[in-house]
């Protein structure tokens, strides 16, 4: 079974990560989306609230796993047993970042590669950041986010 790693913090996740999501799974049998967590980082969104968020999203969809891990994303590969690390793309800016993490990576796990996969274009301009300020100052971020999560809901719950 070909199985890949779509890793990230997902603060929240978008529209542009569902969007990735879907195009690795025409490459992979399964999909374990995994939300990075680092303590000394925090975040908008507690993980337990990111993973609930991101299986929200995906109802229905087959093929896809999702969970929070610690520590190297390499080592996360090699406990789920995947041999590919899934990363979206937006901008040239996404692609100088990622490319010098995915060396790093290959230096690291010579065995697991790494995959860019571009966001659709009506999704390059959505970043978690973005979102994360439109809600903090009270906007509506229904139009960056998957029709079926109720954010408020979710906001509800970092009170």
């Amino acid at each position: 079974m070909r199985t890949a790693i779509f890793p990230g913090s997902f603060d929240p996740f978008t529209l542009g990560h569902l969007d990735v999501l879907k195009s690795a799974l025409n490459l992979f049998d399964k999909v374990i989306v995994a939300v990075g967590y680092n303590s000394t980082k925090g975040g908008f969104f507690t993980p337990e609230i990111r993973v609930e968020i991101i299986r929200k999203a995906i109802d229905g969809m087959e093929n896809v796993e999702v969970c929070s891990y610690t520590g190297l994303t390499v080592d996360f590969c090699r406990e789920k047993r995947a041999n590919c690390i899934i990363r979206g793309l937006r901008t040239t800016t996404d692609f100088e970042l990622e490319s010098v993490i995915a060396q790093a990576n290959r230096k690291m796990a010579p065995e697991i590669l790494c995959i860019f996969i571009p966001a659709g274009h009506e999704y390059s301009f959505i970043s978690s950041t973005v979102v994360r300020d439109v809600l903090i100052n009270g906007g509506d971020a229904k139009c960056f986010l998957p029709k079926n999560i109720d954010i408020n809901y979710y906001l509800q719950l970092r009170s």
